[in-house]
């Protein structure tokens, strides 16, 4: 039996008041960051191969079904406010569609065909990656998508929460994350949910980082979408350059960002 499918530490749910449901949740909750501690250097190594790709102009893929897919979607939709970047750097694609992000849509995840299919809706870059999310690692329209990915040369890579496989075994650099079993047992929105949203995290953060879109802990390229971020630009500005806040908010939103801002200021200063 797969580690995501074994049995809960908890039995008798039903007869645990809410202290103790909560209390005992959180205990398994704790045990996550000590299992992505362990698998730090199979994140590097994914991340460390992507960077190079992306530099040369190729784009992530994440897939997957479920609660996995949507976290892919919920990384990938994050990158362009956060960062600046194009909607279509980081692609997350569920099984079923854009349906299956609010409803799941019965047997999508069982077609290993599919998932190439919607890959190549968004055309092929010989530079792309594709990450495969899967708690349970035998998602076959997951695996499906990453034997054909690699198959036209991208690079393939996966989260899952099971050790050796069938989607560990069908990349090129797996990422395994075991969390054991989950307080209701079988339920990986849980803790392998957790688990796979901070790999995720890791992943994307990291390569924004290394592809140029921070400067020193700043988001200097995030979309000023709403009046917070507006205001957090300017107090970025205020503190790269010593301007008043009249004055950075002005250059902020002359220039549209907080890095093209604080260039022509610079700019400016040395002229």
């Amino acid at each position: 039996m797969s580690t995501t499918e074994s049995p809960s530490y908890y039995n008798h749910l039903e007869n645990m008041s809410v202290s103790e449901l909560l209390t005992n949740m959180n205990k398994e909750d704790q045990t996550v960051p000590l299992a992505i501690l362990k698998s730090l250097p199979q994140l590097e190594a994914l991340i460390e191969a992507i960077v190079p790709r992306m530099e040369k102009g190729g784009r992530l893929f994440y897939i997957g079904a479920g609660t996995s897919g949507r976290l892919g979607i919920l990384d990938a939709s994050e990158c362009p406010p956060t960062y600046g970047v194009p909607d279509d750097l980081v692609i997350g694609i569920i099984a079923g569609g854009d349906t299956a992000i609010r409803k799941a849509v019965e047997n999508a995840e069982d077609d290993p065909g599919q998932a190439w299919k919607d890959i190549q809706q968004h055309g092929v870059h010989p530079q792309d990656t594709v990450i495969g999310i899967a708690a349970s690692g035998t998602t076959p329209y997951v695996i499906g998508g990453v034997k054909e990915a690699k198959k036209s040369g991208l690079l393939t890579g996966c989260i899952t929460c099971n050790e050796g496989s069938p989607l560990a075994a069908a990349v090129a650099l797996p990422v395994e994350v075991v969390v054991g079993p989950e307080f209701v047992t079988g339920s990986t929105r849980m803790k392998s949910g957790t688990a796979q949203k901070l790999a995720l995290n890791m992943i994307s953060t990291s390569l924004m980082i290394k592809l140029g879109k921070v400067k020193g802990n700043k988001m200097v390229d995030m979309q000023l979408s709403n009046k917070k971020l507006v205001q957090r630009g300017t107090r970025m500005i205020m503190e790269a350059t010593g301007l008043n806040e009249e004055k950075a908010g002005e250059m902020l939103l002359q220039h549209g960002s907080v890095r093209n801002a604080v260039a022509a200021f610079e700019e400016k200063k040395n002229d």
